[in-house]
């Protein structure tokens, strides 16, 4: 088994790594990453106000409503919808801010150049139903339905062209360039004024370009070729597998998997997680089982790999010095998902034995909780966005809208993990026995 799991290693230093390192390290794959992370506080707070209007309690909305009045939900969603409702908008911003850091470009100057950018791209015109009449009337304003989740690919794609003009204008010196006595403030905006106008420019001809098609929009033209077929293999079953599987891989050779990865797949979870966010505010069937909290509810149970159980067979079961302090000292950490006292002390990364149950184990977790949601024997997600470092069963309790099926459905987890944890934790913890008696005993004749 060891001679096949050197020969897995080998294969994964020469074909995967390379290409994995290379994936971590692209700008723009950054950025994107980056500049969604800095909406996740907005995120995290409009969940909040999510979770504080949906208590599922008996006489809770008649609590609140003698305390606050009748109106106190629809107050509660305001600031749900000025952020979930304006994510595209933040991840414009952020995603543009961050490409310009990584040039030296003035990341503010950018930043509001995309946002421009991405309102040209977006339509003016909102369809209003009037009562009384069977049709429909344009009335002209933002359509904040393209500011939200249901904008992303459209104001990722806009930060990403806008910086890169600016970028082109000012590496080729194309700018208006202003005496030295000007203060820095206004020579910095002549300086973004001619490639901000050409991002306005080709943001314009875009625009009408694509108003002269089917499709009418940017928006429109990426839904049908680029966000449903992603959010279709997304959000799939398969698509979890894989993701679960990529993430595994990239730590077992000591890469940040979950990193790597989200800069991916961040923009697919936030949509489908947005989606679930409206039907559950609407009453009406969550639509999706893989989101971007699935893999924290149901894989991550005490960071990458479900590694929890193991840090609990460490503390309390090893037999091995080494083993037993790790655990000791992973404990408070793994409870609140942070296990890289784990992976990188045992260690795990390049372990060829612990890394069978590191793999495996969050697959098969994955496989439980899309079954056991796909089927709705356990609620779906509700598109609340929990920090990542809330403990297991408080995040499948609070994540659901207060299911205790979800926390079931973490302990049956937590048990196969344990299950499947268990056998390698024994061998590997005999082997090192052996290695600590051997290095007692060489010491005592050295002695």
């Amino acid at each position: 088994m060891t001679s096949s799991m050197d020969k897995l290693t080998a294969f994964l230093d020469i074909y995967f790594v390379p290409y994995a390192a290379k994936v971590a390290n692209q700008r723009h794959l950054q950025a994107i990453r980056d500049g969604l992370i800095m909406s996740m506080p907005l995120i995290i707070i409009g969940s909040i106000f999510l979770i504080i209007g949906n208590i599922p309690i008996p006489g809770y909305f008649n609590f609140m409503a003698s305390i606050f009045g009748s109106g106190w939900k629809q107050a509660l969603s305001y600031p749900v919808d000025a952020t979930f409702g304006l994510l595209g908008l933040f991840v414009c911003i952020g995603v543009s801010y961050r490409l310009a850091e990584k040039y030296s470009l003035d990341a503010i100057t950018s930043s509001m150049a995309s946002v421009a950018a991405l309102m040209i791209m977006s339509p003016y015109k909102i369809p209003f139903f009037i009562k009384g009449l069977d049709k429909t009337v344009d009335v002209k304003g933002i359509n904040l339905d393209y500011m939200g989740a249901k904008g992303m690919f459209v104001a990722i794609i806009m930060a990403v062209i806008s910086v890169e003009i600016m970028k082109f204008f000012i590496r080729k010196n194309i700018v208006i360039k202003m005496p030295d006595s000007v203060p820095p403030a206004v020579a910095k905006s002549f300086t973004a004024l001619i490639p901000i106008l050409f991002i306005i420019l080709f943001s314009l001809l875009l625009r009408v370009g694509i108003e002269q098609t089917p499709w009418g929009n940017l928006h429109n033209l990426i839904q049908t070729f680029v966000s449903k077929p992603l959010l279709h293999a997304g959000g799939s079953y398969w698509g979890a597998m894989l993701t679960t599987l990529f993430i595994s891989l990239l730590w077992a050779v000591g890469l940040h998997g979950s990193t790597i990865v989200q800069a991916v797949m961040m923009p697919i979870w936030l949509t489908l997680m947005d989606q679930n966010r409206v039907a559950f505010e609407a009453g009406k069937h969550i639509p999706n089982v893989v989101t971007f909290d699935f893999f924290y509810f149901s894989t991550k149970m005490g960071g990458a790999g479900s590694t929890l159980v193991l840090v609990f067979f460490m503390a309390f079961l090893a037999k091995s010095q080494h083993l037993k302090e790790i655990g000791k000292l992973s404990i408070i950490p793994g409870i609140f998902n942070i296990n890289e006292p784990v992976i990188f002390g045992v260690p795990i990364v390049l372990n060829p034995l612990l890394l069978i149950p590191f793999i495996i184990a969050p697959l098969v977790a994955t496989t439980t909780t899309y079954f056991a949601m796909a089927t709705d024997l356990v609620p779906r997600l509700t598109g609340v966005t929990l920090p990542w470092t809330t403990p297991i069963g408080i995040y499948g309790f609070l994540a659901t809208n207060g299911s205790f099926l979800a926390v079931a459905l973490t302990m049956f987890n937590l048990a196969i993990i344990g299950a499947i944890y268990y056998p390698f934790f024994k061998i590997f913890d005999r082997q090192k026995v052996t290695e600590e008696n051997k290095v007692k005993e060489g010491n005592e004749i050295t002695a």
